[in-house]
């Protein structure tokens, strides 16, 4: 299918718009500017709206320039990683699979639930954490293959992606040596004795321990909130008060950290999903990890 403009005329409109002139954008292409101001103008004929206009000594974006230009950059950027990704597709027999993690998530965990494609021969595993809605915008440009997250993807009509049910891990709660045994003693208010940490409110799980918490009677002695998971669990292991996390990690938060689990946390569970986009041809270790029970 023929578009109905030229490439070519949309990539001199976009280097344009990013050198913010004329002259700038010709020197940067090596072309005469009456050249590029030609091809622009070629693109608004096309696309039937005028893209630029004066401003001062320069040019700004009109509202349909705005729109354009977001369409162009993400064209761009994925053209400006096609030889990379070519090269790195001859140079060695990869399979590559790049993952956002969500910060709310254990990274404990990740490990698990990644389990089903470690295992792949030449698997090159690129990870990325952040906040939930920038992975879902990487995903949605395809900067990912899939997303790793504490809560299923929220509604959007703009993007079209499904949250696949990965499994649950029960909370408990750890403590390092110097409160291991307050921490026993009378568990759990014994919460209300030594000092708790907390993931932020920010996280899935927090209104589901707030909860638990309530209704156990417990005030606890909050001393901090953490938004990452592996920042909460560095700070408890260190000895600054006991936290919860998904006993999935148990074995590892016990063995290697040193700590001790003090109690259960009734019936509040971590809960993990994979989030992918709706594409016709989808990535085959995503559908491995998706098909997993």
């Amino acid at each position: 299918m023929t578009p109905p403009f030229s490439y070519r005329h949309l990539y001199y409109f976009w280097v344009v718009a990013k050198e913010g002139g004329m002259a700038r954008a010709a020197d940067r292409l090596g072309m005469a500017v009456q050249t590029v101001s030609t091809q622009v103008r070629e693109l608004e004929r096309d696309l039937g709206y005028v893209l630029l206009k004066p401003a001062g000594r320069g040019l700004v974006l009109t509202p349909a320039g705005i729109a354009a230009m977001h369409e162009a950059d993400q064209i761009f950027q994925l053209g400006e990683r096609l030889p990379a990704r070519v090269r790195d597709a001859v140079s060695a027999p990869t399979m590559r699979l790049a993952v956002g993690i969500s910060d709310g998530l254990p990274k404990l965990v990740v490990r698990s639930l990644l389990q089903p494609v470690i295992q792949e021969p030449h698997l090159r595993l690129v990870c990325h954490e952040g906040e939930i809605e920038d992975l879902l915008g990487d995903l949605a440009l395809h900067r990912l293959d899939v997303v790793l997250a504490d809560r299923p993807a929220p509604a959007n009509a703009n993007l079209r992606l499904y949250s696949h049910a990965m499994g649950t891990s029960p909370m408990a709660w750890y403590a390092p040596p110097q409160w291991a045994q307050a921490g026993l003693v009378n568990f759990p208010h014994s919460l209300s004795e030594v000092p708790v940490l907390l993931p932020t409110e920010h996280t899935a799980v927090r209104a589901r321990l707030d909860q638990w918490l309530e209704s156990s009677g417990v005030h606890p002695k909050i001393v901090g909130e953490f938004e990452d998971s592996a920042l909460l669990k560095t700070f408890g292991a260190s000895g600054m008060g006991v936290f919860p996390a998904a006993t999935l990690a148990g074995d590892e938060l016990t063995t290697r950290y040193g700590l001790t689990c003090i109690g259960a946390c009734g019936s509040v569970e971590e809960q993990f999903f994979a989030i992918g986009t709706e594409r016709k041809v989808q990535h085959p270790l995503v559908q491995r990890l998706i098909s997993q029970p």
